[in-house]
């Protein structure tokens, strides 16, 4: 197989993860016989230093030109400080959702069980917990109309979904949960929220053509509380952009660490496949960022864009087998784990490296 991936590290730690996912996507290619080319591109902090756009038309042209996408992170304390800030690397990140038609955005919440102890939460209450979320990616509070007035004493975000975003995202859950256990949880606040009435009314309609998928509406303050009361109970979970912002950095600790989540944004083009972590500038340039949720993003990669299945799960299984062998990020250690067994960044991908 020939194929064409687009690496866009982006800010912070995206430059030292994503050079280890692309480490091991050489070493899948080296293994399985396929040929992997690359290029490289700019997006948020590092565009607008740049170029002053966070993402730079070429960049743009280039994801569209790729088969898919390996992304690292954007953001930077200096726009985090100045709310007044007109250009901003978040706004690279809603550009391309929206030029590239990204609508779902897929986050595996699957612990592996070396990683009981990692997270705060109870072991018996985490294991065997294995959902997958659907986030709407192009729609919510994200992008509709916003601005201030009252002299800038006031501020507003409109929320708005059509029926035709709801529509697209309900089916492509569904549709996963057929492949998995048959459960879907959609999530709103149909309570409050008009968009979150038409939410349930358009899932409701679409689950009727899913008479095999059992089916269950939650309110997004009680589904946060049940993700860690009883995480076990979910199998697939669909929400809106907001609340699968917030749910998914929750489901986090269910893992026990934003460093090992990944997920892909794909729509009816090229896929984008990043870790959820973000640009963590406090900890960039120190070689101790987590690339394990980078190399399971690429592992997404080859399963969803290229259909890779034995390839992914090599990669899977790699990862398995390392932290079985003990070695741990520190992000990921516990008061159990040797201090000659926490490795920093390029470590951890030699040791994955060498298990694929």
């Amino acid at each position: 197989m020939n194929k064409k991936i687009l690496i866009v590290p982006g800010d912070g730690i995206g430059q030292e993860v994503t050079a280890v996912g692309k480490l091991v996507l050489d070493k899948i290619a080296e293994k399985f016989g396929h040929t992997f080319t690359y290029d490289e591109a700019l997006i948020g902090h590092v565009a607008i230093e740049a170029t002053g756009n966070p993402l730079p038309d070429e960049t743009l042209e280039k994801m569209r030109a790729s088969d898919a996408v390996l992304f690292g992170a954007v953001g930077h304390p200096k726009y985090d400080n100045d709310p007044t800030a007109k250009v901003r690397p978040e706004q690279g990140l809603l550009k391309m959702r929206k030029e590239l038609g990204l609508y779902a955005n897929l986050r595996p919440i699957k612990l592996f069980d070396e990683l009981l102890g990692a997270s705060s939460i109870k072991p018996e209450i985490l294991k065997g917990a294995d959902i997958l979320f659907f986030r709407e990616l192009t729609g919510d509070i994200y992008f509709g109309e916003k601005g201030r007035k009252n002299d800038g004493d006031t501020a507003y975000d409109v929320a708005e979904y059509s029926r035709f975003e709801v529509e697209r995202i309900a089916r492509k859950a569904f549709d996963a949960a057929r492949t998995r256990r048959n459960k879907v949880c959609s999530v709103d606040k149909a309570n409050v929220l008009e968009t979150s009435r038409l939410w349930r009314e358009v899932v409701q309609k679409i689950a009727l053509e899913y008479p095999d998928v059992e089916v269950e509406h939650q309110f997004v303050d009680a589904t946060a509380m049940m993700l860690i009361k009883d995480p076990t109970r979910f199998d697939v979970v669909v929400t809106a952009n907001l609340f699968g912002d917030i749910l998914t950095d929750e489901a986090s600790q269910i893992a026990g660490s934003m460093g090992m989540l990944a997920s892909a944004s794909i729509g009816d083009g090229t896929g984008v496949y990043e870790p959820i972590h973000g640009s963590a500038h406090d900890i960039t340039g120190k070689g101790v960022a987590n690339p394990l949720a980078s190399i399971l993003s690429a592992a997404l990669l080859l399963e969803i864009s290229f259909g890779l299945k034995a390839e992914s799960d090599a990669l899977i299984n790699a990862i398995d087998a390392v932290l079985k062998a003990g070695f741990r990020t520190r992000d990921i250690a516990d008061a159990t784990t040797a201090s000659n067994m926490i490795l920093g960044t390029e470590a951890m991908g030699n040791e994955v490296l060498s298990r694929i």
